[in-house]
Formats: structure tokens, sequence, C-alpha cells
């Protein structure tokens, strides 16, 4: 196994998907071999990887992957996971449910003490008042109780900052599964991006546009207990332009739909 050293790889694209395309090729060609803690005796080891992502314009068309591993209706239930907190209410460790939400520990931060932040409007009122603040950021990590959970956050901070009336997020995370999680985080992410953007030119009389997006990932892996379908999705991108690889937004606005639909009906459902 080689795991001497873990490779620092950087990626740039314009796109989402392009940029999410260029890391998960990067971290299959170029990362190390070494195990995880969700490895089964007979998986082969991860490739693994620090991995930085520029995306230098997050919101251009197409702005979606069609291989990544969730539908589009799901990929919009998680966008309202995380802007607008619609499971924070499944939060519930002591009987076994989910430890916690990135919308919960970014939005309804509990300290210690259980008083509560809401890092996200001091983002917006910070940037508001100061626009070349480096003092704009998020935190999720809990020393206190998350070392104790199975599966801790992921999302570890976010920092933003205003160039030239763009809004720039880097996003640094502990883990990222490069295949199956890192578009879904990415996506979401760059549109937290675009609502703290909005929140600012409100209070500011002016238009902050979307600037560009980083996301930082400290381990980047491919499980090896998914290679034989990763291995599946680089056939794809050599039979496929990147045309058909991608979707458009206007493509997923049915989809988005059917999410919308989705969470109604669970809200109707929770509440009989």
């Amino acid at each position: 196994m080689n795991n001497k050293e873990c490779p620092l790889i950087t990626v740039r694209g314009e796109t989402l998907p392009e940029a999410w395309e260029k890391s998960v090729i990067a971290c299959w060609e170029k990362g190390t071999r070494i195990k995880t803690e969700y490895d089964k005796p007979t998986d082969p080891p991860s490739r693994d990887c620090t991995m930085v992502i520029e995306v230098t314009h997050p919101f251009k068309e197409p702005r979606l992957h069609r291989a990544f591993p969730a539908g589009l209706a799901d990929l919009e239930i998680y966008r309202q996971e995380v802007l607008y907190g619609i499971h924070d209410s499944w939060i519930n460790p002591e009987e076994g449910k989910w430890e916690y939400t990135y919308h919960e520990r970014l939005f309804n931060y509990k300290t210690a003490h259980d008083k509560k932040i809401n890092q996200i409007n001091f983002i917006i009122d910070k940037l508001s008042q100061v626009p070349y603040s480096r003092r704009a950021q998020a935190v999720t990590w809990k020393c206190w109780k998350d070392p104790k959970f199975d599966d801790p956050p992921c999302l570890q901070r976010l920092w933003f900052r205003i160039f030239a009336n763009s809004l720039q997020l880097n996003t640094h995370l502990r883990s990222n599964d490069a295949f199956k999680a890192a578009f879904m985080n990415m996506f979401v992410f760059t549109e937290l991006q675009k609502l703290v953007a909005e929140e600012i030119s409100k209070k500011r009389g002016e238009e902050i546009k979307v600037g560009k997006y980083i996301h930082i990932a400290d381990s980047f892996h491919i499980y090896g207990s998914y290679y034989e379908e990763f291995k599946g999705f680089l056939t794809t991108l050599r039979k496929r332009s990147f045309q058909e690889r991608t979707w458009s937004s206007d493509f997923a606005r049915d989809f988005f739909e059917e999410g919308r639909k989705r969470i109604e009906k669970e809200k109707k459902d929770k509440a009989l």
C-alpha cells in the first residue's frame, strides 16, 4: 500500500461540473492508496488526496453533472435541508437519530452552554458593514461532542470575503467523498453563497455578485468499495461529450419541483 504521503492536488474549472470532473479524475489518477475506518476486509484501499477546487464562475451553465450519484429531486431536498433547515427536526442523537445538520450548525449553532448563534446572519451583517473583512466565517465543529459521534460533520468552516463587488466563498472540509458527495456539496454551498450575496446586496443597497468558489478538502477520497461503479463513470467520460455529460438548470426545473412536492408531502404526513 502506498500511503507514505498524501498528495496536494489543485484543479480549476469555469463551471461546477467541469471542476468536479477534473477533481475526481485527478484523485483517481494521483491519489495515494490508504485504508479507511469504513472498509470491509475485502475492500481495496481508497484513493485519497488533499484537494483544492477552484470554480471561477459557479453559476455559469451548465451547472449540473449527470453522473452525480443522486436524483435531481434529491438535490433540491438537500438544498433546502442546508439552506432552510427542513430536516433540523430530525436531530435527536439520544434516540439514535441524526446528530446534526449543516443548517443547524450554521444558522443555529449551540455552544457548550446552550447559547444559540446564527453564524450566517453574522457573516451578512459583517460584510455589509466591512466588505473587506477577513472575519466573516462560520464553523461547524464542536470539540466537546463531535469526536464521539459515529458520523461527525465533514464540513468544518465557511469563509466569505468580497472582492470587487463579488462574494467569494472558501469551503473547508476535513473529509469529502469525491464521487458520491462532493458535487452535491459544491452545488448546495454555492447556493448558500448566492443567498448570502443577495442578503448583503439588500443591506448595502448595491449589487454584490457571486464570485468564485473554492472547495478545500483535507481528505478527498474515492472508496475502494465502489471502484467498479467509479470505473463505469470513467468509461462514460470517454464515450460522451461534455455536453452529453451535463444538464442546464432549465432542464432540472421540473425535477426540482418534484423535490419540493416531496418536501410538502413529508410535512403533511408529519402533521397527521
